[in-house]
């Protein structure tokens, strides 16, 4: 076990190494960085303050900028550097957990995680819960009532609600709930006057204002947990071992909750790690855009429109490393739920 892990723990770096690397040679070759966006901008300035001071004898067309200032604009973002001198300087800043400076906001990569994870945070974790407390048990009532009328209805609820985008879904919960009815509000985490409430009124307006985008999340994503889940237990319950503890007179209530609700649950809950840790870093682009929730999936929608690459690469080393860690616990569970799983 001791050499698996370390193994697994070797293997990362070349990984990471890799994934940084490819993404790094990409962005080289991808236009509109912010060296072009900056002298854009002042070009336009520029243009426009000409063209007010020379209204009375006509424009005479956008002016080029000093070539000094345009190589200063270069050195401000480091780009008067080769690109292996910038790649290798990066790397030394990740070994340190030190992920740089937003281009833009003038604020750390760390300090925009922090400030964009809560809303993150929130949207993941209720539907996290919420899914898994409805998925499993939903998934173990289909298996026991395989082939009946309640299987049959609720597969078809189950593969409607995969089916539906979760951001269409979102738009017309909007329409109804916050629009029409204006049962909930259609924007933001909290009201503005959230401070001044009491706790009992702050937990009422965090969860009034969190049901929809919730609502929006969870109606796909429990889908493939129920239906892993009913598959999962038809093929433990159609085993050797469940017709010999049912011959032994065994209920059916122990049958399946002393012998095939372990075995069934190996699928399960050796994916739990990554999803439990996937919600406090998953952000929804569209989910938080609909309901303007400023999460982390806004926040590296306008790092790649922006070219904000500080943001790009710092958020994508955190979560390519959070993801490869949570692979190796998923993998190590594997041992604890099944003693008979080696890695020899």
């Amino acid at each position: 076990m001791a050499s698996y892990i370390l193994k697994r723990l070797l293997l990362m770096v070349p990984t990471l190494f890799g994934v940084l690397l490819l993404t790094f040679v990409v962005i080289q070759f991808v236009p509109g960085g912010p060296v072009e966006q900056m002298v854009s901008q002042l070009q336009g300035r520029d243009s426009g303050g000409e063209r007010a001071a020379t209204s009375g004898a006509g424009y005479r067309g956008r002016q080029g900028l000093d070539p000094q200032r345009i190589e200063e604009i270069r050195q401000l973002y480091g780009f008067d550097k080769p690109p292996l001198v910038r790649f290798w300087q990066m790397l030394k800043s990740y070994a340190r957990f030190d992920l740089g400076t937003s281009f833009y906001q003038r604020k750390a990569v760390w300090d925009l995680v922090k400030e964009k994870m809560p809303v993150s945070i929130s949207l993941g974790l209720w539907t996290f819960f919420i899914s898994y407390l409805i998925a499993v048990p939903l998934g173990v009532a289909k298996a026991v009532r395989a082939g009946t009328r309640f299987d049959f209805l609720t597969t078809l609820v189950v593969l409607v609600g995969y089916a539906i985008p979760g951001f269409v879904l979102g738009v017309a919960l909007l329409v109804i709930f916050g629009g029409q009815l204006q049962w909930f509000p259609l924007r933001g985490l909290t009201s503005p006057n959230w401070e001044s409430m009491g706790w009992g009124a702050r937990i009422v307006d965090y969860l009034w204002h969190i049901a929809l985008p919730v609502t929006a999340m969870v109606l796909g994503s429990f889908a493939v947990t129920a239906m892993l889940t009913k598959n999962s237990f038809l093929e433990e319950i159609r085993k050797q071992y469940v017709l010999t503890a049912r011959a032994k007179g065994l209920s059916e209530r122990d049958v399946l909750w002393k012998h095939v609700f372990r075995n069934a649950l190996i699928p399960i809950v050796t994916g739990f790690p990554a999803a439990f840790i996937g919600a406090f870093f998953t952000g929804s682009l569209l989910i938080e855009t609909l309901f303007s929730l400023d999460g982390l999936g806004l926040l590296s929608y306008e790092s790649v429109i922006r070219r904000d690459y500080p943001v790009v690469l710092g958020t994508l080393y955190l979560f390519t490393l959070i993801g490869l860690l949570t692979k190796l616990i998923s993998d190590l569970c594997y041992v604890m739920v099944d003693p008979r799983v080696k890695f020899d």
